[in-house]
């Protein structure tokens, strides 16, 4: 059974029970609310995990969700070149919860993590600051911090890429939490 390469959340919610549901996003987020019967496989982990998405697609069409929908997009592309069909969900989850739609989370007390990008936007911007501080308040080398955030938020945007975050999931509150790898 073939589907588009992107749904929505009203063409993905009534297909729901009929779709393999993969979360992209990191364990911490995924811990923060995924959607019902998801199975978390960080995007870095998904060309690892080629043989269990290959099974898991034979036995039902994938849905591929992240926060907004951009790893989720790499994430079908990843699967397409190794010839594995996959959608991803329009919007993600917060496209899902917008629409009124629950969000299962992990047995004990709610984790609320920040989402990937907003972590990235944060930690960039820590560092222009620093770099600037320090630059002003202790040596004018320090200015270069600065302008290495901004080279690699440059270089980012043209190979879309995101370094930062792939440092940034690494972190132990993006791990903790993590559900069954698939």
């Amino acid at each position: 059974m073939s589907i588009s390469s992107i749904l929505s959340v009203d063409e993905a919610e009534p297909r729901l029970a009929a779709l393999n549901v993969i979360d992209v996003r990191t364990p911490g987020e995924f811990a923060s609310g995924h959607l019902p019967g998801a199975v978390n496989v960080p995007l870095e982990r998904v060309e690892a995990s080629l043989a269990e998405l290959r099974s898991a697609a034979e036995s039902g069409p994938l849905l591929l969700v992240c926060a907004s929908g951009a790893r989720s997009e790499k994430g079908v592309a990843v699967l397409a070149s190794h010839g594995i069909a996959a959608a991803g969900l329009a919007g993600g989850t917060r496209a899902w919860a917008a629409a009124g739609h629950r969000l299962e989370h992990p047995p004990g007390p709610v984790r609320s993590v920040w989402g990937m990008e907003r972590q990235v936007r944060f930690t960039a911007g820590v560092l222009v600051l620093l770099g600037l501080a320090l630059g002003l308040l202790v040596h004018p080398a320090f200015q270069l911090l600065s302008a290495g955030v901004a080279g690699g938020l440059v270089f980012s945007a043209l190979t879309d890429t995101c370094g930062m975050a792939v440092v940034l999931g690494r972190l132990p509150f993006n791990r903790r939490g993590a559900a069954p790898q698939g």
